[in-house]
């Protein structure tokens, strides 16, 4: 690029300056931006310097702050689109999300992090731990997700293989390795992995898959079905009554528990569920759940502080399989 060029750049150059050089702690004075623009090959005089800052304002809205410290004045950033704060959640997110795989969410991070300064982005450094967390092995889930975008989007059916570990660690391939055929109606993240959630052909029932498992997959040139069963869907809703997104049977539970226990149930159902007193010690609440073996695992691992009562065939459900695992461990 010649220098011509370069110097009708000048604005350009000293907006990135700016954006990756200064924060609320690190300025710059007006001859330190001059000696960075002229690392571009850019040269600049003061006065250009202090009307292109007032112009990164004034028509990029992007706040520059002047701080006097004794005789100079040092030049900042101040309100960015994203805080510290902001990146360092959304660090967190990448890095807790156990269907991005390593190396994508490495790639991810280092995006992310030019959302604050050079100086910033140390600190985030000492809070990125991938290495060594649960994460999918499946590079193609970016295309899986696009894919399945494109199936919603245009309302047309999606297709595709679905497979399983085995203890070898190889790959099971579901349905005889033969294609699954659905309608994929929303994508929703549960405990750090990915989900979609379809009406599938072959069972006429709403299922969810789980995004990395998903192999080849093809939208097809056929409508959607199921929309009953999903325009009333209530997400949240639907989070707080599956279990492990394990499948069930919809049922109306009521559970008694020990008050020591109210923490647990709030911090899963919600605030907004009621909890009927029926002693000093104890309450009662009522709840919609998807009975699954996940489901009475849960239950199982609250102790004897929790207890099903209702309904009769759900209580007698928990009672076979706690005397099915005494089996086993006798």
């Amino acid at each position: 690029m010649s220098r011509g060029t370069k110097q009708k750049l000048k604005f350009t150059y000293l907006m990135k300056i700016m954006l990756e050089k200064t924060d609320d702690d690190h300025g710059l004075t007006v001859n330190q931006i001059i000696e960075e623009l002229k690392k571009y090959d850019v040269t600049a005089e003061r006065k250009s310097i202090y009307s292109d800052l007032h112009d990164i304002t004034d028509q990029f809205g992007i706040e520059i702050i002047g701080d006097k410290k004794g005789r100079e004045t040092f030049y900042h950033i101040g309100s960015r689109e994203f805080e510290l704060v902001e990146v360092k959640l959304l660090i967190d997110a990448v890095q807790c999300a156990k269907f991005i795989t390593e190396k994508k969410s490495r790639e991810l991070i280092k995006k992310i992090k030019r959302f604050v300064s050079e100086h910033q982005a140390k600190q985030l450094q000492r809070q990125v731990f991938v290495h060594g967390r649960a994460k999918t092995q499946n590079e193609s889930i970016y295309y899986n997700v696009d894919e399945i975008h494109n199936a919603i989007e245009h309302n047309q059916k999606l297709r595709f293989k679905y497979f399983y570990w085995q203890p070898d660690k190889s790959r099971y391939i579901a349905n005889n390795g033969n294609y699954i055929t659905v309608s994929p109606w929303a994508l929703t993240w549960y405990d750090g992995d990915y989900y979609m959630l379809a009406y599938a052909d072959f069972s006429k029932e709403c299922r969810h898959y789980r995004v990395d498992k998903i192999l080849s997959p093809q939208v097809i040139d056929e409508k959607r079905e199921g929309e009953e069963k999903f325009k009333n869907l209530d997400m949240a809703a639907y989070y707080k009554a599956t279990f492990g997104m394990f499948s069930g049977e919809k049922k109306h539970v009521k559970i008694q528990l020990h008050n020591k226990m109210a923490g647990v149930f709030i911090d899963r159902f919600g605030e907004d569920i009621t909890l009927k007193p029926i002693d000093e010690k104890h309450s009662e609440l009522n709840v919609d759940v998807f009975v699954s073996s996940q489901f009475y695992g849960w239950i199982f691992g609250l102790g004897d502080y929790v207890q099903i009562v209702g309904p009769d065939e759900v209580v007698e459900e928990m009672k076979e399989r706690a005397k099915k695992l005494l089996e086993i461990m006798n």
